[in-house]
């Protein structure tokens, strides 16, 4: 099947069939990105020590925010062209891959420069003491090195998806996944790098992916392949990628900022030990997860075909479609995270105290989780057909708006355990704001004939 024709089934074939052939490949991919960061964090927490893995839980903000800029570029690019190729427009849908790649180096070099040259002070301020210092140090040293690499391979995945090739963004996270694996072993365990070799595994393995992605958009019987003259930037392009890319860069800032406040939260009321637990139960969470962002991914290319082509039987089918499906994931994990919680935590140590408080940090902080699922489902609805106000109110409710009050006031009566409450309270009144909404835009679709 040629990429025009897999293109048009976006708004011809059966959307259960659709929304299967689009998320299990971005559910396997997302799961398999989140196993390789789980294998780095055991590895250092087994090889290197508990010092490490809080160290490394320091370093998640820095994560957030290059991920922060990433989808500001790659998710407003890849919704940008699903809804030109549902309206037919290629000659735009060419010059938006073009764009798409010049910001991802922009932004990626400047990100870059700026953070390696006030490293320190940043890693101080996201909760850095003088015994994780030096480990997240030398483990973002590198990671921001091959920072360009990284916003690359992440927007180029997502353009993948959105030309109608979601087997070749598999391919590529999967390719990822394997050879950071066995680069991991080979460079933590075999050479004894340490979190340095992590981080090199992590920028080697997205480097020869990247190449492949490439390779794959050079082939000029594509709808979408690399050619000259669509790399000038154009400010219309640009004003429409970032216009919606602007929902998943606050929700990935949010993201960063409740990380640098949880982080102090943590030594505050528990020490470096709780932020190694924190950074245990948080990995655990991005698992699972992962599951949902797969749906996602999954759903976005039909949901911005089918807004662009005003099939909106179509698009409402593939919603519920996703929470189902991402709502039943969840409930398999959260039931699994509190029966095995212990377990779980004994995969990235061997030091008692910290298997203790991070099998007691999973089960707190997962108490209501399942819910999540339909939340961030319809927040990614929103931003699918362009309603960004929403998207973006949606997005902060959870992380910003909710949690961080919590998280300040939960400790006040329950000390730790309360900076772990706050994480499922704001679940749980982010899930309930999140519904009436979605009833409200139903309604006055329904009212406007459509």
């Amino acid at each position: 099947m040629d990429n025009k024709q897999a293109t048009l089934e976006l708004g011809t074939k059966p959307v259960g069939k659709l929304l299967t052939q689009y998320a299990l490949p971005a559910i396997v991919a997302m799961t398999a990105s989140s196993l390789y960061n789980i294998i780095d964090r055991a590895f250092i927490g087994q090889l290197v020590g508990p010092e490490a893995i809080a160290g490394l839980g320091i370093t998640f903000p820095f994560m957030n925010l290059s991920a922060a800029f990433g989808a500001a570029v790659g998710v407003g690019a890849s919704t940008c062209i699903s809804v030109k190729l549902g309206q037919r427009d290629y000659k735009r849908a060419e010059y938006l891959l073009g764009n798409t790649i010049t910001l991802n180096l922009i932004v990626g070099f400047t990100f870059m420069v700026v953070s390696l040259l006030f490293l320190d002070p940043i890693l101080r301020f996201f909760g850095a003491s003088d015994v994780t210092l030096p480990y997240a140090r030398e483990f973002m040293n590198i990671i921001l090195l091959g920072n360009m690499v990284t916003h690359m391979y992440f927007g180029m995945n997502a353009v993948l998806r959105a030309a109608g090739k979601p087997r070749h963004a598999m391919y590529a996270t999967l390719f990822t996944v394997a050879c950071n694996v066995v680069l991991v072993i080979a460079f933590v365990w075999w050479f004894r790098w340490g979190i340095r070799g992590a981080a090199l595994a992590t920028i080697t393995s997205q480097s020869l992916a990247l190449c492949w992605q490439m390779w794959q958009f050079s082939d000029k019987k594509e709808i979408l392949h690399l050619k000259r003259g669509i790399y000038k930037l154009k400010g219309d392009l640009v004003r429409n990628i970032i216009a919606i890319g602007i929902s998943p860069f606050l929700m990935n800032l949010c993201a960063c900022l409740v990380v640098i406040f949880m982080n102090n939260q943590f030594v505050r009321y528990g020490g470096d030990m709780a932020v190694g637990a924190y950074s245990i139960a948080n990995s655990v969470v991005m698992m699972l997860f992962m599951f949902v962002m797969g749906m996602n991914q999954g759903m976005q290319p039909i949901v911005g075909y089918n807004f662009g082509a005003e099939r909106y039987d179509r698009m409402f089918r593939c919603l519920w479609l996703a929470i189902g499906s991402s709502t039943a994931i969840l409930l398999t994990g959260w039931a699994l995270s509190m029966l095995f919680a212990p377990q779980i935590a004994r995969i990235f140590t061997t030091d008692q105290t910290l298997i203790d408080m991070a099998a007691r940090g999973i089960r707190l902080n997962m108490m209501v989780f399942f819910v999540v699922a339909s939340q961030a489902v319809i927040t990614n609805f929103f931003q699918c057909i362009g309603k960004v106000k929403i998207s973006i109110f949606l997005s902060l409710s959870r992380q910003l708006t909710l949690l961080i009050p919590m998280a300040y006031i939960f400790p006040l009566f329950w000390g730790l355990d309360g900076v772990w409450y706050s994480m499922c309270a704001s679940d749980f009144g982010s899930f309930a704001m999140t519904i009436p909404l979605l009833i409200w835009y139903m309604k006055k679709l329904k009212r406007n004939g459509q």
